[in-house]
């Protein structure tokens, strides 16, 4: 079953971190008292209900049909927008691995919302789920601490509490881009960011790894900075950019969508620059010069976060908190395999 959670709800209302944070006590333990599990102390139990009492909170009304100490076969994924490919990636994949061993999926779209994300949580640890899988905002997650389930984060990790991470190495494909560009003889990269996630970091942090590595000084004005992660931000910078006096020979895109952009505004100008991007995209392949790429598998990372959420929520692995890393591949397919004399205008035919 999946279910979207609202980022911005018509009215406040308290949640148990609200509850927890009254109380004194941890998620889990509101969690317990609401639900009527056992294993609280009376003492404790009876600062929870005050808090409860103070601030009108109101359990799940589905939480309140569960019997307590029922085992939940039910996972929880939060991520951002389902609309983005990368996102529905992941929720396939985890929903077909949790599918196979009997477990359903409690699905929270919550699109970089901090305070989205923190009441997405709250509701689903309200519904008593077996283990959260989520892809982190930027925010602090100390209030997971003591939520009484497992978490997996996916993608980014979390500050404030130490848990599983299944990720990309996001690194070492922003330095395999750049390198890749470097052997064709460009010095002048271009390299379009948006806005600086965890993520869109590390890809820059290898980028700039590559030119010391080859003896190339990045050229900062070149370090492009997008004030929104979309295609019209990097269509608008790719044109700007490339009107210079003296412009790339070669750009690397940080994101799919970004990439979409980059490429329409060359279009438009009549350039060809090199170009690398970050992700795979869908017809990135069929294109007049097919898209060059660093890629990885997404759906795997779906899966092995779903994989790791199961054995935390059976009990098979008590291993220390584990951080798994994918790596990323170069897809040559033209668009970066263009030396740096074509960076002008095409040739009319």
């Amino acid at each position: 079953m999946s279910e979207t959670f609202p980022s911005q709800p018509e009215v406040s209302r308290p949640t148990m971190i609200d509850v927890a944070r009254r109380a004194g006590v941890g998620l889990g333990t509101v969690s317990r008292v609401v639900n009527g599990g056992h294993g609280v102390r009376d003492e404790t139990a009876q600062r929870v209900r005050a808090a409860i009492d103070e601030l009108g909170f109101q359990r799940n009304e589905v939480a309140r049909a569960l019997r307590p100490g029922k085992k939940s076969t039910s996972l929880a994924l939060v991520l951002g927008d389902l609309t983005n490919p990368f996102y529905a990636s992941i929720a396939k994949a985890s929903l077909e691995v949790a599918g196979q061993s009997g477990f359903a999926v409690v699905l929270g779209s919550v699109d970089e919302d901090p305070e989205g994300e923190k009441r997405a949580i709250q509701e689903l640890v309200s519904r008593q789920v077996a283990g959260l899988m989520i892809v982190p905002d930027q925010g602090d997650h100390a209030f997971l601490q003591g939520a009484g389930v497992p978490v997996v984060f996916v993608d980014r990790p979390a500050t404030g509490i130490d848990a599983d991470i299944v990720m990309v190495d996001n690194e070492g494909g922003g330095r395999i881009a750049a390198e890749h560009l470097l052997e064709q003889g460009h010095e002048r990269i271009a390299i379009i960011l948006a806005p600086s996630y965890y993520t869109i970091g590390r890809r820059l942090r290898g980028f700039r790894r590559a030119h010391r590595a080859a003896g190339i000084e990045v050229d900062e004005s070149l370090v492009i900075q997008l004030p929104e992660g979309n295609a019209e931000a990097a269509e608008k910078a790719t044109r700007e950019v490339m009107l210079r006096p003296d412009p790339p020979t070669a750009i690397f895109s940080s994101t799919n969508f970004l990439t979409e952009g980059v490429l329409r505004a060359l279009g438009e100008l009549g350039r060809e620059p090199a170009v690398v991007g970050f992700d795979d995209f869908r017809l990135a392949d069929m294109l007049p010069t097919p898209v060059t790429v660093v890629a990885s598998d997404i759906a795997e990372l779906g899966r092995s976060a779903a994989r790791l959420l199961l054995d935390r929520a059976s009990g098979a692995d008590t291993r220390p908190p584990q951080r798994i890393v994918l790596p990323c591949a170069l897809i040559e397919r033209g668009s970066g395999e263009r030396p740096p004399g074509s960076a002008g205008k095409r040739s009319s035919r």
